[in-house]
């Protein structure tokens, strides 16, 4: 689907650590269904990414051009890995958790009210770990959506699953690496940066959406498996042959699968 013509407006949040930059997207109107407003996290190991990021504003024009009020957050970036020094200044400079979870979870609290159909919190990448941490500190939630996330401090090997992956992420995602880059974000512990298990069963329902060439898949899959076995209602999904990071590739088959899911999970949320 091709988004109409969207209003997006930027906006501020007073957060615990200073003003929370997010962008709102108003949905069409000839499409706006009364239903809960998606609270969106971009990807980007933590360490890049912003609100004009295509998995962060394409995929929010998306959803609003089908009717869904979504909000973007511009959350507290991370150290780079290897170089912690970097980008430290200023009152948006970098930091270790649990700074970004903290900021996210304001955004939801200030929404909380204005939104009587409830919130759905969702992300992409490292932005669905943060909103699997964030689950815990948040207001009740009626649903969250995770793409091709990664909930574990180590990511758990499947040989088979590294395999299948090609390209350049075949090196930037070797499991090692990833370690390292969530162990730049978490610093010492890792309990403000991963879901912890025994907040499962606060989980409301979940959807997820893997990539197939992906070896965060096995994260996925595990996390969702330990979803269920605490009660909650997941669904998922593995979009065949796709890659990581699809969302932030808008037009392409990968895309347009993965939101029509979001979209159709979406729906299905306010029958």
């Amino acid at each position: 689907m091709q988004p109409g013509t969207i209003v997006a407006e930027d906006d501020r949040v007073d957060g615990p650590h200073g003003p929370v930059p997010v962008r709102r997207y108003h949905p069409d109107l000839a499409r706006a269904v009364d239903g809960p407003t998606l609270v969106w996290l971009h990807g980007g190991g933590f360490f890049r990414g912003d609100l004009d990021l295509p998995e962060s504003d394409a995929v929010a024009r998306d959803l609003a051009a089908r009717g869904t009020p979504v909000v973007t957050v511009d959350y507290r970036l991370g150290p780079l890995p290897g170089l912690p020094w970097v980008g430290r200044g200023g009152p948006r400079g970098r930091r270790r958790a649990p700074h970004a979870r903290d900021e996210v979870a304001a955004v939801l609290r200030s929404l909380h009210d204005e939104s009587p159909s409830g919130l759905v919190l969702g992300g992409a990448s490292a932005g669905a770990c943060l909103a699997a941490a964030t689950v815990a500190d948040a207001p009740a939630l009626v649903g969250v959506v995770l793409a091709y996330g990664f909930f574990h401090p180590t990511i758990p090997r499947d040989p088979a699953v590294q395999r299948l992956v090609r390209g350049h992420r075949r090196v930037t995602h070797a499991p090692f690496l990833l370690d390292l880059s969530s162990r730049a974000y978490a610093g010492p512990g890792a309990g403000s940066t991963f879901p912890a298990p025994g907040h499962l069963d606060a989980f409301p329902r979940t959807l997820f959406v893997d990539a197939e060439r992906d070896v965060m898949r096995t994260s996925g899959e595990r996390f969702a498996t330990d979803l269920a076995a605490a009660g909650v209602d997941v669904e998922r999904h593995v979009v065949p042959g796709s890659r990581h990071a699809f969302l932030n590739r808008p037009g392409t088959p990968d895309s347009v699968a993965a939101l029509d899911l979001v979209a159709a999970w979406l729906g299905r949320s306010v029958r």
